[in-house]
């Protein structure tokens, strides 16, 4: 099967948008389909580059803000696209946005099938714009021009968790709607299969672990003010994996902690390759994710397989949720009373914790990304049958 990925830049770094699309089409590739991707240029590394290259779209005013979120945006070319649809058997949108728009009247034109991922919420957006995130009704508004210019005109849209498929089926979406998740790279867990000798040492540090970009709705700042109420803040080392927009406010916060006393050891930041994250999650004595805005949460996920013991927010607009094994893990979002008191219960457990994090190891297995490109590819084989059809 010939495949055509559409996004906007499938080689941004700190970006899960456009993770999640390189491991998709990676094992893809591994099942024998060729895919090609049009997209904006890799900005990254001089190689490699996008079958189709778009030029990058540099916005008046935002395109700062839109970079230290990680994200770029591509240009469209009318005759680009129509070589890259017309060399396909099937299309797939990764993204809402305009070089989509432009493309799908051309893909229908063509008489090609076309699906879809539903990879962001519009509120993913709206929250680097402060206040705005409150205002409901721009993101419903937001929603509705997607569904109305882009989701209801594709076959079959890939929903990476039931949160996602609920807020689509409560919108009304047309399309058909396919509970599959973006999916996990394999790996071994690193971490040893018996306690370390010092893991009881009432000397040492309480890892508690955060990754994910620094930004609002990652909301690193709930996890910061819990401190204020755990009764283990002293014992307690904060180490965040990741960069973002708010990496400013989030340091100033976590110093100010140190300095009144209220944590013994400073924060500590850095910006990690895949293998360095899986020793953080391996080592961590807990692994924290208070976003309140979520899809499906791969940073989270990859912690886990390494029998990381998490503490996720539930809320409306997050599906992370959906991993925790029960009411231990969950937290309600933005509620940092609430965190402390489950922080405080797995730590003065350390056994069960220990036991745990092996149970939430096993429990991504069933999200292996294999399992999620075999599904895809009955997702894309059952819209061209339909296509065939009319």
């Amino acid at each position: 099967m010939r495949i055509l990925f559409i996004v906007n830049n499938f080689y941004a770094t700190g970006n899960g948008l456009s993770a999640s699309a390189r491991r998709t089409v990676a094992a893809l590739r591994e099942l024998g389909h060729e895919v090609r991707i049009l997209s904006g240029p890799n900005l990254v590394a001089p190689e490699p580059q996008p079958e189709y290259k778009l030029k990058q779209f540099k916005f008046p005013i935002f395109q700062p803000l839109i970079e230290a979120n990680g994200y770029y945006f591509a240009q469209s070319d009318f005759a680009l696209e129509e070589e890259a649809i017309a060399w396909a058997d099937i299309v797939h949108l990764e993204e809402p946005f305009v070089i989509q728009d432009k493309a799908i009247p051309i893909i229908n034109r063509l008489g090609k099938p076309l699906t879809a991922t539903y990879h962001l919420h519009p509120e993913s957006i709206t929250c680097a714009l402060g206040p705005i995130l409150k205002w409901k009704w721009l993101n419903r508004t937001i929603l509705t021009a997607w569904r109305n210019h882009t989701f209801d005109r594709v076959q079959y849209v890939q929903c990476p968790t039931e949160n996602v498929l609920d807020r689509l089926r409560r919108y009304h979406f047309k399309a058909g709607l396919k509970l599959i998740s973006n999916g996990l790279v394999p790996d071994a867990c690193i971490k040893p299969s018996t306690q370390p000798a010092d893991y009881l040492n009432p000397e040492r540090p309480l890892k508690v672990l955060y990754i994910g970009r620094l930004s609002v709705e990652k909301d690193q700042m709930t996890l910061l003010e819990a401190m204020r109420y755990s009764s283990w803040a002293k014992r307690i080392q904060l180490q965040f994996a990741g960069r973002g927009p708010a990496a400013k406010s989030i340091r100033r916060k976590a110093q100010a902690l140190y300095e009144e006393g209220i944590l013994s050891y400073p924060a500590e930041f850095k910006f990690c390759n895949r293998n360095e994250l899986r020793t953080l999650a391996a080592e961590a004595d807990l692994c924290i994710h208070c976003s309140f805005i979520e899809v499906e949460g791969l940073s989270i996920m990859e912690a886990l397989q390494q029998a990381a013991v998490p503490i996720i927010a539930e809320g409306r607009y997050t599906g992370t949720s959906q991993f925790a094994l029960d009411r231990r893990s969950l937290f309600p979002a933005q509620n940092p009373e609430a965190l402390a008191q489950r922080i405080d219960y797995w730590l003065d457990h350390p056994q069960e914790r220990w036991d745990m994090g092996w149970k939430y190891a096993e429990s991504m297995e069933k999200y292996d990304i294999r399992h999620s490109a075999e599904a895809l590819v009955e997702m894309f084989e059952q819209a061209i049958q339909d296509k065939k059809k009319k």
